[in-house]
């Protein structure tokens, strides 16, 4: 604070610096949406590693293509990722628990945490070993999933009482991953299902006793979701709309099932998701164009079936397509090759190469391999990737030594007659990279005075921002002047715009573009010949 003077001596002020320093957004969070064996619906949950999605998510299953592309997307190389679990007609399982006291056959239910039938493996034990065992309100809750590797809770001095700290209800919902109270909380404890006293030393979890209460209505995992699931409904945040105000960069729509794909109004609602989240969405190629033997007809097919995703428009920036789709061994149909779409591993690539070169680095070449992989769906040659390329469409390709690699580079508006500024995945990432970074760090602008002092203070925090992108190599030009500039000043901001409350920024730089193209001039030298 500015110092008043009111006697003879030295004072000292602490004067603030002008520097606000601007850090980079991330730029490879990836958000996955499909059905999982278990799970809150509907919610955007962030992991950081497989792990975590069997903890909450349950882990691989056959009939989740989000769970390969979510366990494809870790194995080559991705960090963070964001699920949304969907489910059509899922139900909980539900526990019927007689208590202590009040009419006879009184009960209170607990049930499964979310849907699926998983909670029909749940069991659970009740003692009154409290530490008063004179107040009947109290008791201790086991909770266990009886399957090999199944997680038990311990849930002990709960009480039926609302208003003691440990109310039954209150406790489940904050720490429990496996049980809720349903309904009416009884205010009779539950009666105690012990037929010997446990001997489990208190810091370790007891065994289930003898007669545990088990499940008495099973759950059911419901059917195939479609379309109106994934679209959800923007009002109750469901669908994709769970994502909306959540922090991500990618989005993976893997296909409902096996033998399908993903509804290209699925993709177009996502899409306009992606352009207002300023994130890039993954499109994974129709099954139909890669379902043949000849590779000459999966090309046919590629190029035929490009209009049929309805993806076109500026919008299409935001998108890219990978063909074809990738042969796996599948862990849950016993180690047999199928067919899975890519965009799981495709996202794992995009993050890996984030973190070793910079969102300014093309997501392909031979150092983007597919690993998980047994081979491709159509092996093509350079010729018909040489089909493929000019319309958009990334290829995935076989090469020896090599192996399989992405070999695609462009957005869904790189057909080379579109002539698009943001015809390449790079530069479109790095755009968005900059545009996230700058509307996150220039938010303290917002309610300062509006005059040269701001727009100096302005220019040197984003020169500061984009002089170290140059220094990491993430523009053209041999000088900051060639590779980037901010302009923040009258020119941009007239008395008019001070008028209405507005401050322009100019922001521009110079992209890297890969080198799709390598070309070799050759020329031999004869010998000297004597005259």
């Amino acid at each position: 604070m500015p110092v008043q003077p009111s006697y003879p001596g030295v004072y000292i002020e602490e004067i603030p610096s002008d520097v606000h320093t601007i850090t980079g957004a991330a730029t490879s969070i990836t958000a996955f949406i499909g059905r999982a064996l278990r799970g809150d619906l509907n919610s955007a949950i962030t992991i950081t590693s497989f792990s975590d999605f069997q903890t909450l998510f349950g882990g691989v299953w056959a009939d989740s293509m989000m769970s390969y592309a979510v366990k494809d997307f870790y194995l080559n190389g991705g960090s963070k990722a964001v699920i949304v679990r969907i489910a059509k007609n899922a139900t909980k399982s539900n526990i019927k628990v007689l208590v202590d006291g009040g009419a006879p056959g009184a009960f209170f239910t607990l049930e499964a945490a979310s849907e699926g039938s998983w909670g029909d493996n749940l069991k659970i034990s009740i003692n009154y070993k409290t530490k008063d065992p004179t107040d009947s309100s109290l008791f201790n809750l086991l909770v266990a999933e009886a399957v090999d590797g199944g997680s038990t809770e311990k849930f002990l001095n709960v009480s039926v009482n609302s208003n003691d700290p440990r109310y039954l209800p209150r406790v489940l919902n904050q720490s429990s991953m496996l049980v809720r109270v349903k309904g009416t909380m009884s205010t009779f404890r539950p009666k105690s299902t012990l037929v010997a006293v446990l001997t489990s030393p208190p810091s370790s979890p007891p065994d289930m006793v003898d007669n545990p209460i088990s499940v008495s209505v099973k759950g059911s995992d419901g059917v195939d979701v479609g379309a109106s699931e994934y679209q959800g409904e923007e009002k109750s945040k469901t669908g994709i709309y769970a994502l909306e105000n959540e922090d991500f960069n990618i989005l993976c729509i893997p296909p409902p099932s096996r033998d399908a794909d993903t509804d290209p109004d699925v993709y177009s609602d996502a899409l306009a998701l992606c352009v207002a989240s300023r994130a890039m969405l993954l499109v994974d190629a129709p099954t139909t164009w890669g379902d043949v033997q000849a590779p000459v007809l999966a090309v046919n097919n590629a190029i035929n079936g490009l209009g049929d995703l309805d993806l076109t428009g500026p919008a299409t920036r935001n998108a890219a397509l990978f063909f074809p789709r990738v042969l796996q061994s599948d862990p849950m149909r016993d180690g047999q090759i199928e067919t899975f779409a890519p965009c799981g591993m495709i996202a794992g690539i995009m993050a890996r190469t984030d973190t070793a070169r910079g969102v300014w680095k093309s997501p392909a070449g031979i150092d983007a391999t597919l690993n998980g992989i047994r081979g491709l769906q159509i092996n093509l040659s350079d010729d018909q990737n040489g089909q493929l390329n000019p319309l958009g469409i990334n290829c995935l390709r076989s090469f020896p030594v090599v192996g399989q690699v992405v070999w695609g580079t462009r957005t869904l508006r790189g057909a080379d007659e579109l002539a698009d500024e943001y015809k390449y995945i790079a530069v479109r990432r790095t755009a968005l990279f900059i545009e996230e970074s700058l509307y996150r760090g220039t938010k303290w602008v917002v309610f300062e005075p509006n005059d040269e002092p701001l727009w100096a203070q302005i220019r040197l925090n984003i020169g500061a921002f984009m002089q170290n992108l140059f220094r990491q190599g993430a523009f053209q030009g041999k000088t900051p002047k060639e590779a980037y500039l901010v302009k923040c000043d009258s020119e941009t901001t007239s008395q008019n715009d001070i008028n209405s409350g507005i401050v322009n920024i100019l922001v521009g730089f110079a992209p890297l573009k890969p080198a799709e193209f390598v070309i070799l001039k050759i020329q031999q030298l004869a010998g000297q010949i004597d005259s």
